[in-house]
């Protein structure tokens, strides 16, 4: 697969906060403009991981009106809107939206809104998850959802699992293609060797003093990522391994497990460190990555662990089995079974040789989701759209 070979003017509309879809969408512009495209971002705020300054990245502002008669703020009106606007005076070739609401919707507004115009400028959707598998599935909002992605010049969804439930759950009957989640692999490689083996160890022996091995979680502490269970197989697994863990993030289920520490006596062995800005950090130390969810429909958090070389512990829920492999860069169990987990969980961290052997095999199926795999990908879908939206106009 090859790259296109002309640049483009990009516009790339995210939310801007650590989600998931979020993140990606940054590090895909970024990426992009890296490339020599111009990648100009979209969002009520500068996204988190767009911190520095990078050559060929603009970023553009919607202020939301703070008008008394509206209870609440019309975003998608004002976004659509500011799409009109950055299309016409950055000269736009495409619209890439992440995360259907309300992306999807306020792109094709604005894409009429164009054409009314004289212009055309064709839109992308990516589906990341819960856009479908949770928020779209509501009643209120699935026809204006079902319609916007149907509109969408092109379709992309995350996973395998993502685009059969976009399917089963919505009228859509466009193509979808599935454009896995990514992590640039040389940004692991450079991190473990700034901070270097030494400074690794060293606090690694300050959260694990006696040897102990290291379990990690990391998410937004939802109920859907079943931090219960999280607790549950750390418990049975320091019965027979000595371990701790480490609880990254916040969020409505932290109280919870602050009660259930205490309730399995398990508080001297557990480190809730809260919303940390760089976890890869202590994924760099950690010997073995938990996610037990209810669903995930790709499992990015888990593909992070992996390029830190770090194994993973797993429900076998959407998208999850085509990032972690069972039996070689961890292992997937049914949703709930915290015993199969706990069980997977000794019998790598029992072991250091298979516990060397699962890091390796971790990072070699890391490898396969490296963003200079799949950024062709959306080259490549970039240029079919913009080649079949200029085919449009010579042919009006």
């Amino acid at each position: 697969m090859c790259f296109i070979n002309i640049t483009m003017n990009i516009g790339i509309v995210c939310y801007p906060t650590f989600g998931g879809s979020g993140v990606v969408a940054t590090e895909l512009g970024k990426a992009l403009a890296q490339k020599g495209h111009k990648v100009h971002f979209i969002s009520y705020s500068q996204p988190v991981r767009l911190d520095s300054f990078s050559e060929n990245i603009f970023y553009h502002e919607v202020s939301v009106s703070n008008y008394p008669l509206f209870d609440y703020q019309p975003y998608e009106l004002v976004l659509a809107s500011k799409l009109v606007d950055v299309s016409i005076f950055e000269n736009l070739d495409l619209l890439h939206v992440h995360y259907a609401i309300p992306h999807a919707s306020a792109a094709y507004m604005a894409q009429q809104i164009l054409a009314s115009k004289g212009w055309r400028v064709p839109f992308i959707t990516t589906l990341h998850g819960t856009d479908i598998t949770l928020v779209g599935k509501d009643a209120s909002f699935e026809p204006v959802i079902t319609f916007a992605i149907s509109q969408s010049n092109a379709i992309t969804s995350v996973s395998e699992s993502l685009k059969r439930d976009t399917y089963k759950h919505f009228g859509v009957r466009k193509p979808i293609h599935v454009i896995p989640n990514f992590i640039c692999i040389e940004d692991y490689t450079k991190l473990r060797a700034k901070i270097g083996e030494q400074e690794i160890e060293k606090h690694k022996k300050y959260y694990a003093p006696n040897k102990e091995k290291i379990m990690i979680h990391i998410s937004n502490f939802r109920r859907v990522k079943r931090l219960e269970d999280v607790l549950k197989v750390f418990e049975k697994v320091r019965k027979e391994v000595p371990v701790k863990l480490l609880l990254l993030g916040d969020g409505p289920e932290r109280p919870n497990i602050e009660r259930m520490c205490r309730e399995l006596d398990v508080c001297n062995d557990v480190r809730l460190l809260g919303k940390v800005v760089n976890p890869d950090d202590y994924l760099l130390f950690s010997d073995l990555f938990l996610l037990p969810s209810e669903t995930e429909s790709f499992g990015l958090a888990a593909l992070e662990a992996m390029a830190s070389r770090v194994p993973v512990i797993s429900s076998n829920t959407g998208g999850i089995p085509e990032v972690n492999l069972h039996g070689f860069s961890g292992f997937l169990s049914q949703v709930g079974d915290v015993e199969d987990m706990a069980k997977n969980a000794v019998f790598i961290l029992n072991n250091p040789e298979i516990l060397q052997k699962f890091r390796k095999q971790a990072f070699e199926q890391a490898l396969t989701f490296d963003i200079h795999k799949i950024l062709p990908m959306y080259e490549k879908l970039y240029d079919e759209v913009v080649k079949e939206n200029a085919t449009i106009e010579t042919n009006k």
